[in-house]
């Protein structure tokens, strides 16, 4: 199976940016060029919700509250996934989680605290 390795969480001040990286290794299987990856968020007290997803053909969602903000990208080759996150907000605070969805199977990476805040 794949598994998910993040990076680039931290502190950032209202206005400025950040770079997420997510990492996948593992066996695909057959679907190496059949899969979804994505971000997704979760705030204390709230439930996780979807900020940006990206196929392995390269077709992009991004949740309103972050369109024209954030940009998810992918390197289909290395099958990593990056979400560059401008003009960040307060309330863009939370745990970042990275997500593949391959065939039957759905698999987190174990999150990064992004707080933004002066």
């Amino acid at each position: 199976q794949v598994q998910l390795v993040e990076s680039g969480g931290g502190l950032v001040q209202p206005g400025g940016s950040l770079r997420l990286s997510c990492a996948a290794s593992g066996t695909w299987g057959m679907w190496f060029s059949n899969n979804v990856m994505g971000w997704y968020r979760q705030a204390p007290g709230k439930q996780r919700e979807l900020v940006a997803t990206i196929t392995s053909g390269g077709s992009t969602n991004h949740a309103d509250a972050v369109k024209g903000r954030f940009t998810i990208s992918r390197e289909g080759a290395k099958n990593t996934v990056n979400l560059q996150m401008n003009s960040l907000k307060p309330e863009d605070t939370a745990v970042y989680y990275c997500n593949v969805r391959y065939g039957p199977y759905n698999t987190w990476g174990q999150g990064t605290q992004v707080t933004v805040s002066s």
